[in-house]
């Protein structure tokens, strides 16, 4: 009697137990979490398991089903997909902070001064640096080298324009390279005033410079990969399109990933050299669950900002002045030509009209109908009101809000009150192609993708200028917005399928926020502060 009353409790007390739970990595609950999935649809909770989103629902369905190692209150915070800034300049972030940081300067003189007090304290034997922008300033003119010389006449000088697109050096740095009022030059400019160099080259003579430049040794580059990386993390950031890099730092991003120091997913466009080229293209694209190397930049013109766009009509600030595209046609075309016929995407720098109207015309010739090469055009900045008609999902608009603030004060004295009309015209592309891949273009302009937000939302800049908004019919929703810096960055980047939303079988890569940026009023957007990046379902930022 006495064991058929052991075996009858054993039996119960089995068949109460139930089957034993999936096992599970982390639980995170209580959150208002936006999915971005196809229906935008909400939820309270999530089940992660191999860096990978396992399920999503409600805490008493998942804790119902599984056992977790570990548990997240998200304390009813907002939760989003990892963000993807789809164009940045990643690396190049990371090499600033070994420079001098010349952003935010208010005049030619705070910018002198910050290169006085780097080299006393670095003692280097070039000074480089970037972040300046003459637009700012009282007197919107470029520098000239004078002040330079006199204080470095040994030691090179050169400082890049906030965009990249210009450089200012000193006689040191122009006699290093050999530069004079006879070198020969295609594409951009080496400025001269009264028959003398004023120190001010644009775009293609750049290059110059930069190939006398010492040579960066690998423990700084991997500095500044992970200074980058630091940086990225507290903003909410887990992808970065890295807009132009090359061959030997690429190949060091994927060392660092094989060894676990970087852990942001970065996506690559090689720097369009014969040396880039003739490799990437013959070997085909590479891919890694962090990295993914599948396509090609390619500067089609200059900035605006330095009067480098290539404009169909002169601009309106410089008579008989048109800008520059960087490169032939002949070449452009070629490039193209030869891209298309592998499995490589093209993504194109074009500002003006006449740069957009090329690269547009080319893409078409070249890809037909179908959605499978996702070609991009960075910026797509100033476009002819006949020219939108060829974006789609084919060839996509990568587009930068916060250019439109930074640029409002002074676009419509470079473009006129006409064409002007055709410029940061991001509804108007999003309706035409049917997404928008969302960028910030640093350190061009800052990393804070919440500032990408409220430009995208609002445009204003943060002292809630100009009234009533920046040509406001061109804003995106909130919705859009966030579309354009998850899932429609990631299909840009041909990885809708592994990011972008956070959906099951998708990277655990997700961010919660100090507050829900779909709901809170649209001022305090800029303000967001990250709580904690996740990538893999691991936390590698914590505020």
């Amino acid at each position: 009697m006495k064991k058929f009353l052991y075996l009858f409790c054993l039996l119960f007390l089995v068949a109460s137990c139930g089957p034993d739970k999936e096992k599970a990595d982390l639980l995170v609950f209580n959150a208002t979490i936006y999915t971005v999935n196809n229906e935008f649809a909400k939820a309270e909770a999530f089940a992660v398991k191999d860096g990978k989103f396992l399920e999503v629902g409600t805490s008493n369905d998942l804790r119902n089903k599984y056992e977790f190692s570990e548990k997240i209150d998200a304390e009813d915070k907002a939760v989003y997909p990892g963000l993807i800034d789809a164009h940045a300049h990643f690396y190049g972030l990371g090499m600033q902070q070994q420079r001098v940081d010349l952003t935010n300067t208010q005049s030619f003189k705070e910018v002198v001064a910050k290169i006085v007090e780097f080299q006393e304290k670095n003692k280097v034997e070039f000074i480089a640096g970037r972040g300046w922008d003459q637009n700012d300033w009282e007197v919107k003119e470029f520098p000239v080298k004078d002040t330079l010389d006199k204080l470095f006449p040994d030691t090179p000088v050169a400082v890049t324009r906030i965009d990249g697109h210009a450089m200012l050096v000193n006689q040191a740095a122009l006699d290093k390279a050999k530069i004079n009022t006879r070198t020969k030059f295609e594409g951009g400019d080496i400025e001269q005033k009264g028959g003398k160099l004023t120190g001010i080259l644009i775009d293609n003579p750049m290059m110059l410079i930069e190939k006398i430049t010492d040579d960066i040794n690998i423990e700084t580059q991997i500095k500044a990969l992970m200074d980058a990386q630091e940086i990225c993390f507290g903003y909410g950031l887990t992808t970065v399109d890295d807009a132009g890099i090359d061959k030997q730092v690429i190949e060091l991003i994927d060392s660092l990933h094989n060894s676990g120091e970087l852990k942001i997913r970065l996506y690559a466009m090689i720097s369009n050299t014969k040396k880039n080229l003739d490799y990437y293209l013959e070997e085909g694209p590479y891919k890694t669950d962090k990295l993914n190397v599948r396509s090609v930049k390619f500067y089609g013109d200059g900035a605006l900002g330095s009067r480098g766009a290539a404009l169909k009509e002169e601009y309106s600030d410089r008579q008989d002045h048109f800008g520059a595209l960087l490169s032939p046609v002949s070449e452009f075309k070629k490039t193209a030509k030869r891209i298309a016929k592998t499995e490589f995407q093209m993504n194109t720098h074009a500002i003006g009209d006449s740069a957009n109207y090329l690269v547009l015309k080319t893409y078409d010739s070249l890809l037909g109908n179908g959605n499978e090469r996702r070609w991009r055009v960075e910026h797509s900045q100033v476009i002819d009101s006949a020219d939108f008609k060829y974006f789609s999902k084919n060839i996509i608009p990568s587009i930068q809000p916060t250019h439109a603030t930074s640029d409002m004060y002074w676009a419509e004295d470079r473009l006129g009150d006409e064409r002007i009309k055709g410029a940061y015209a991001y509804k108007k592309l999003l309706d035409q192609a049917g997404m928008v891949a969302l960028g910030t273009d640093f350190p061009v302009e800052q990393v804070n993708p919440f500032l990408t937000f409220y430009a995208s939302v609002d445009r204003q800049d943060t002292e809630n200028f100009p009234e009533g908004g920046f040509m406001r019919e061109q804003a995106l929703s909130r919705e859009e917005t966030l579309k354009g810096m998850t899932i429609w960055a990631a299909y840009s980047n041909f990885e809708e399928d592994e990011k972008g939303s956070i959906e099951v079988g998708k990277f655990a890569d997700f961010v919660i926020l100090d507050r829900d940026i779909m709901e809170v009023d649209i001022d305090k957007v800029p303000e967001t502060k990250v709580i904690s990046t996740f990538v893999n379902g691991e936390q590698v930022y914590k505020n």
